[in-house]
């Protein structure tokens, strides 16, 4: 694996900083519970997201920074819903950032390189990241005490009922992941002069997170406004 380039944190960050927006979002319409199919879009979205951010840095330290990046944005729109943070709209959300991305490390650490430079092998890493990830979320009642959401009518986890469709969707955003790393990469050092770029980067990661607070704060008030 080649060596980190630490110019590359800021893209993290970036990639971070959306995903952490992306779950807030949808989490604006979540009170009590997952909707139905939403735990599953959700988990190929977080999977897009890691994927992308640790193939640009090389780095597996950009899991868990990313992971955490995303709760902390969990955890702040919390405090502007007014939510406790063991409410179940915010604490099992934050457990499964944490189970996607330690299922993403397992993958990454027991598969090959060179298989996954193939597009099967990208599609068959974000399946077995999904599956990972998806059975290990139920452990949610261990960890926060608040079980996981299950499918009406029955004592069946909505994530172990709906894992096809995970499963389905994550052996897309994997690769879809690889591919925007890459475009990321190549959109970096193609537009960013030797002058500019120190200072461009530099601004990427704070500019990256105060605008995702800015867009959680202006979506919250909004009706408001």
């Amino acid at each position: 694996m080649s060596s980190t380039s630490p110019n590359r944190w800021p893209l993290v960050i970036f990639l971070g900083t959306l995903w952490g927006v992306s779950e807030c979002l949808l989490g604006i319409y979540l009170r009590q519970c997952a909707s139905l199919t939403s735990g599953s879009i959700m988990t190929a979205v977080a999977i897009f997201f890691l994927t992308a951010g640790w193939t640009l840095s090389r780095t597996r330290l950009a899991i868990p920074a990313m992971v955490i990046l995303a709760s902390l944005f969990k955890m702040a729109d919390a405090l502007l819903l007014s939510l406790p943070f063991r409410h179940g709209a915010v604490a099992n959300p934050i457990f499964a950032f944490f189970m996607e991305g330690l299922a993403l490390w397992l993958i990454i650490t027991f598969s090959s390189e060179t298989w996954q430079k193939k597009i099967i092998g990208q599609a068959m890493a974000g399946v077995f990241t999904a599956l990972t990830a998806v059975n290990l979320f139920p452990l949610v009642k261990y960890a926060t005490g608040i079980p996981a959401c299950v499918y009406p009518g029955t004592n069946y986890p909505l994530s172990l009922y709906y894992a096809p469709l995970a499963v389905a969707l994550s052996a897309l955003s994997y690769p879809a992941g690889r591919a925007v790393s890459q475009s990321l990469a190549a959109l970096e050092e193609k537009a960013w002069s030797p002058l500019a770029s120190p200072w461009i980067r530099r601004l990427v990661a704070p500019a990256s997170l105060v605008t995702g607070l800015a867009l959680l704060v202006v979506w919250h008030g909004w009706p408001k406004l």
